[in-house]
């Protein structure tokens, strides 16, 4: 009989400790829910952005083909308008730099 009562005493000791884990491990994903919130968020937008994308990559295709004149235009300013920024963005890294 002392056997009995001792697997019965080990197993409330190892349900105990399940469900202390499983406690631990709800708070833990709260946590981690909580600190990867923004990067949940980020993902989302992108995924509902791509469908848009989809549709003005397809609508610049089909406009590059009827004025290709125009897209190699847009183009240069857009290359341009992202050296600038590289530029900007390299010197004011350098002045920080300095002081």
């Amino acid at each position: 009989m002392s056997s009995k009562t001792e697997r019965q005493k080990q197993k409330a000791y190892l349900l105990s400790q399940i469900q202390q884990q499983r406690l631990d491990l709800a708070a833990s994903r709260r946590d981690w829910l909580e600190v990867t919130r923004s990067y949940d968020r980020g993902w989302n937008t992108l995924l509902n952005i791509r469908a848009w994308a989809l549709v003005g990559s397809s609508v610049v295709a089909l406009c590059s083909v009827r004025h290709p004149s125009r897209l190699i235009r847009w183009a240069r300013r857009g290359f341009g308008v992202w050296s600038a920024w590289r530029l900007v963005k390299s010197t004011l890294r350098q002045q920080q730099l300095r002081s």
